[in-house]
């Protein structure tokens, strides 16, 4: 696979910022548009974490997909209580950007969003958010509840330097307090019950049976939320943990999912 750093400036966050463009075999400048998929990382990760995934490259041998792997670090691609604006970087920057520079379906239904954990919540914030811009979502262990939390739940296991869950310090510098207007905007609930509902998505969610019990009990919290709801959704749990092992597992699934329910023009 073919990958290709773009770099511009940023006005929704002042600055220069770089995502990876990953091109799928048979990629042309013209002719025949392609779908695209922006892959968000989990809480600390990067433009490159996805690239570590081995299964990556069969997946987008296999599909006429482009993925696009926008960064964040230990922030949400979301207008967070400190100010940063990394869902406008990421809906207005990334999306206009990608559709300049490249030969996209520039449209809802050639546009798909996911990611794992943090990126995998923020994949359905932003589809919930902007159902213009998006048709498709998909999540592996997504954190739904993030604009929900109290405290720390995850202080049972703070001593495996592996645990990718944020602190309540830097949990809040994203969030806000409790009860914040950033956790009221974002609270998934609510953006079920206001989404658009001429604007039909189509959602895929899986977890880990040996996840954290409080992962598992939001992913299906947020499957029987879809289900009241009566958005389409595919919902799996499959073997694995909370970690990178899991989402490479379940890549060709995901990759499947998104080019059924994805356009090519």
């Amino acid at each position: 696979m073919r990958v290709v750093t773009e770099t511009w400036w940023s006005e929704a966050l002042g600055r220069q910022k770089s995502v990876n463009v990953v091109l799928p075999p048979g990629y042309a400048p013209t002719g025949r548009p392609f779908p695209v998929l922006y892959l968000l990382h989990s809480y600390g990760g990067n433009r490159r974490t996805w690239l570590t995934c081995p299964s990556l490259a069969d997946c987008v041998a296999a599909h006429r997909l482009i993925l696009v792997l926008p960064e964040s670090g230990r922030y949400w691609l979301i207008n967070d209580a400190g100010g940063r604006r990394y869902e406008d970087y990421f809906v207005h920057d990334v999306v206009g950007q990608v559709e300049k520079r490249y030969n996209t379906v520039a449209s809802r239904s050639g546009r798909a969003v996911a990611g794992f954990s943090m990126g995998g919540a923020t994949a359905l914030f932003q589809t919930l958010r902007h159902t213009d811009l998006f048709s498709v979502a998909g999540s592996h262990s997504g954190a739904f509840e993030a604009p929900l939390r109290e405290g720390d739940p995850y202080t049972p296991y703070r001593s495996d330097r592996r645990l990718m869950m944020p602190t309540v310090k830097d949990h809040e510098r994203v969030w806000g307090p409790v009860g914040s207007a950033v956790r009221q905007v974002y609270d998934p609930y609510r953006l079920l019950a206001d989404k658009d509902p001429e604007a039909p998505l189509r959602l895929y969610l899986d977890v880990g049976e040996g996840d954290y019990e409080r992962m598992i009990a939001m992913n299906r919290n947020m499957r029987d939320a879809l289900t009241a709801h009566g958005v389409s959704h595919e919902y799996h749990e499959r073997p694995g943990g909370h970690d990178w092992s899991f989402v490479d597992a379940g890549l060709p699934r995901l990759f499947g999912f998104v080019r059924e329910n994805v356009h090519a023009a």
